[in-house]
């Protein structure tokens, strides 16, 4: 599983590196597109200095700093959509979707975490 989550998570960070290539280079997509690619590869980043945790507490908080990536980069596509600086296509529609499974996924894992601490 934690395997598969981190395949994931490099392969999310991965598309939206694709994305990025088709952005218009303007100010606001650039300051969007720069910070989704960062967002998303911090979250795979620190996915993997989370497997090395060396406690509980540990593990928590850097499997909540994925969750906060996720999330800042669930906005970011978002504003990007809607701002139709993206435009609708496969990709978009992929990357929103493994955004937000993303997303669920690490809530439910801090979650747990935290009531078995």
């Amino acid at each position: 599983m934690r395997k598969e989550l981190e395949e994931r998570l490099i392969d999310f960070s991965i598309l939206i590196f694709e994305i990025s290539k088709s952005v218009d280079k303007e100010y606001f997509g650039n300051y969007l597109i720069n910070q989704l690619l960062r967002s998303t590869a911090s979250a795979a980043l620190n996915y993997g200095e989370a497997q090395s945790a060396e406690t509980k507490k540990d593990f928590i908080h850097k499997i909540g700093v994925v969750l906060k990536e996720l999330r800042e980069s669930d906005v970011n596509l978002k504003i990007l959509k809607k701002a139709k600086i993206i435009e609708e296509g496969d990709k978009m529609h992929k990357a929103l979707d493994e955004s937000h499974q993303l997303v669920s996924i690490f809530y439910r894992t801090v979650q747990t975490a935290r009531k078995k601490q």
